[in-house]
């Protein structure tokens, strides 16, 4: 059975197309909202994301068994293109508006290569 790791791994590397491609980065991560403000948070977390240069994937998800928490799928062209992405005025007035109603982020962080895969 695939661990946590590799199953994160696999599902990023799916997106990615086949063959040698240049260095991509992926993150997954969880955001907890604090209790009954999951679906509000994703609401923020979708504002401004759609002119992200360098994104290739921003995919928000929920957790049957956590219903507060909010998983986060993100492959980028470069590492900089995610730190530059925080930086961008919309982002910042979504994260401006999430930070009141995010209780905690969970121990399950992962940065990645995004090496394969189908989707892009």
């Amino acid at each position: 059975m695939l661990d946590r790791r590799e199953m994160i791994a696999g599902a990023i590397a799916a997106c990615a197309p086949e063959g040698p491609m240049p260095e991509k980065y992926g993150l997954f991560g969880k955001i907890v909202a604090a209790p009954g403000k999951r679906d509000e948070l994703i609401g923020y977390l979708g504002e401004g994301t759609g002119k992200m240069p360098g994104n290739i994937l921003y995919v928000l998800s929920t957790s049957a068994t956590e219903p507060d928490a909010v998983w986060i799928y993100e492959v980028w062209e470069t590492k900089q293109h995610h730190a530059d992405s925080l930086k961008l005025p919309s982002v910042q007035a979504a994260i401006a508006k999430a930070r009141p109603i995010i209780a905690g982020f969970g121990d399950e962080r992962y940065e990645m290569t995004p090496v394969g895969g189908v989707g892009m």
